[in-house]
């Protein structure tokens, strides 16, 4: 039946149709909605935060049982990128690094390093001829730690550690307690592990315990909480890292070569729905999907973490199209365009 139902959604999507999404009348039903959807998407267990301003206003923990909090670890996958990109732009902001700057100038070897630049890994636009095309790519994004490691004689991990983690004081950030960059961190490895979700996936029949990946670079690996990236999110809003123009930078869309809007700006993915500028990204690896949503003009930021694959897999979020998501769209109809209030 899933396989049936990721068949219709493609059909749709070839046929230009986005499926419609009313908005809920409260939040007990906006939660019993997304609900629903952990159920029939198959997702283990769910983190969910909304954050208004700079407050986290309403949090929500779906499966799981009481072993899930907002303050639960869980892996980020890709949105590891967003923090990544700031910690490149803030280098941007102090001189040390152009996003004009060749490649080539910090050691990454790649075919036509030369003309690659540094923003074009930042906004997936390094493929074919680079700065014309959008291609999403976690590989070349990971390229990132040679301009952080020359710039900084840092790891990205001791960068991200000093930049960010320890500034906004998250105790619930950190890389993959199985990479030997969890040491960075300085935390308790053990305690660590024991308020990190457990990974699964779906076997067609029910979950199955499910091993992480152990990788971490600037393309993915780090985990956190629901609460620790909400917070990281409102301090994006607050200016706390980047100078304004630098942070609108990183949200504006990559122009192609035909000048037409790419999906990505520097770090992050762009999108228009219904009018509503919307900055977002999403992260998808073995038994580990996430989602993080802001809607800059009503300071709403929407952090979704889940310990399997069902919140990102069925849907091609990779080629820029966040209204496929129904968690999105759940979000997105519900606060941004009927703005039901928040507590």
């Amino acid at each position: 039946m899933r396989a049936i139902g990721y068949w219709a959604l493609s059909v749709a999507l070839a046929a230009g149709c986005r499926p419609v999404t009313e908005p809920a009348r409260s939040l007990d039903e906006f939660q019993s909605r997304l609900e629903r959807l952990r159920i029939d998407g198959r997702v283990h267990s769910l983190s969910v935060v909304i954050a208004r301003e700079q407050t986290i206003a309403w949090s929500r923990t779906l499966g799981g049982g009481a072993a899930i909090a907002d303050t639960t670890v869980f892996h980020l996958a890709s949105l590891t990128k967003p923090l990544a990109a700031t910690v490149i732009l803030q280098l941007v902001d102090e001189g040390s690094v152009s996003l004009d700057d060749p490649v080539s100038m910090y050691g990454i070897a790649m075919p036509n390093a030369g003309s690659v630049l540094v923003r074009h890994l930042l906004s997936h636009t390094s493929a074919g001829v680079p700065g014309s095309s959008f291609a999403y790519d976690g590989n070349r994004f990971s390229l990132l730690d040679s301009v952080i490691r020359r710039s900084t004689g840092q790891s990205f991990a001791n960068a991200l550690q000093e930049r960010i983690i320890v500034p906004l004081g998250l105790r619930h950030t950190a890389p993959s307690p199985h990479s030997p960059a969890f040491a960075a961190s300085g935390l308790d490895r053990d305690a660590y592990l024991a308020n990190l979700a457990n990974g699964y996936r779906w076997s067609g029949t029910g979950f199955l315990p499910t091993a992480y990946e152990t990788v971490f670079n600037s393309a993915a690996g780090l985990t956190a909480s629901a609460r620790d990236y909400a917070a990281f999110s409102m301090a994006m809003d607050r200016d706390a890292f980047l100078a304004p123009a630098t942070r609108e930078l990183a949200y504006t869309a990559a122009r192609g070569a035909s000048g037409a809007a790419l999906p990505y700006g520097l770090g992050w993915f762009v999108s228009d729905y219904k009018g509503v500028r919307v900055i977002w990204h999403y992260g998808l690896w073995t038994a580990s999907s996430s989602l993080v949503i802001k809607v800059p003009s009503q300071g709403l930021t929407f952090v979704l973490l889940a310990n399997s694959d069902g919140l990102s897999a069925p849907y091609p979020l990779g080629a820029g199209r966040l209204d496929t998501s129904p968690w999105a769209r759940e979000f997105l109809e519900t606060f941004a365009i009927a703005r039901l209030p928040l507590p």
